[in-house]
């Protein structure tokens, strides 16, 4: 049907954005990386049988975007939690992803 075809589009959401929403659908706006990739699977059927190739893209843009935080230690001590930086959470919460280069 046209819309179980519509479901396996790729979103037209950038990998910053999928990851944003996901943190921010949770009540204290920190995922580990499982639960992010979970939440873009739940939510974004395309990505569910598109291999592992994805999730690479995730790890990647957690970790070289600013606008991305860890916030400590899972508490099974695998991994971290990540969050967003305050200074881009206005923005993400309205729906602006852009990216804003913050100085380091």
């Amino acid at each position: 049907s046209v819309d179980e075809a519509r479901l396996l589009e790729k979103p037209p959401l950038s990998y910053i954005a999928l990851i944003a929403k996901a943190i921010l659908s949770s009540p204290t706006n920190k995922l580990n990386l499982a639960a992010i990739y979970k939440y873009i699977e739940d939510n974004f059927p395309f990505y569910r049988n598109k291999g592992r190739g994805w999730r690479n893209s995730v790890r990647h843009n957690l970790s070289l975007n600013d606008c991305f935080i860890k916030v400590g230690r899972c508490e099974d001590g695998k991994g971290n939690y990540w969050s967003i930086h305050p200074s881009n959470l206005k923005d993400f919460v309205h729906g602006d992803f852009r990216q804003h280069r913050r100085s380091r």
